[in-house]
């Protein structure tokens, strides 16, 4: 009953708060989390492939970063933002597989390649780029070969139904 009204509220919901919690546990959810041993595998193995090509990507950016594109504005810092971000995720993933990680990891990756593509066709923060420059054509094949190897592994995740999911 409401103090000033005498009328009774209606009940508090927590519809909002289960939707986070349910969101919550789905997003750092793991391989661990499926029942099927096939499953958890699939999702530990594509997650670790995908973080060692995480790795080769930030080697790439580091190695182009070092070789004359920090003297780039803008796109130099770019280059090493994405070589730490993409090692240190790359670590994550490694160490914990979870849902959010993996789909980080393939946003990564995916945006990487489509910002090399931008610059080389409409250019980028004031520059454009060529794929005929050393890495390129390599750097688009691990970035897009990371984005759907990663995703891949999140599929497997979300595609077991939370009901099936060990808790």
């Amino acid at each position: 009953m409401n103090r000033t009204s005498g009328v009774l509220a209606p009940p508090p919901t927590d519809q909002p708060d289960r939707l986070t919690r349910r969101a919550a546990r789905l997003l750092l959810s793991g391989p661990a989390t499926l029942t099927s041993p096939v499953a958890r595998w699939a999702v530990t193995l594509l997650a670790v492939a995908g973080a060692a090509l995480l790795v080769w990507s930030g080697v790439i950016h580091l190695q182009l970063w070092s070789d004359g594109y920090r003297d780039i504005s803008v796109i130099g810092p770019l280059f090493f933002v994405q070589a730490i971000a993409s090692i240190v995720l790359a670590l994550a993933l490694v160490a914990f597989r979870r849902l959010a990680l993996l789909a980080a990891g393939a946003v990564l990756a995916a945006a990487t390649a489509v910002g090399l593509l931008l610059s080389a066709g409409i250019g980028l923060f004031g520059y454009t780029e060529s794929l005929a420059v050393p890495y390129a054509e390599l750097s688009l094949v691990v970035e897009f070969t990371a984005a759907a190897v990663l995703a891949a592994a999140a599929a497997i995740l979300l595609a077991a139904p939370l009901g099936r999911r060990n808790r």
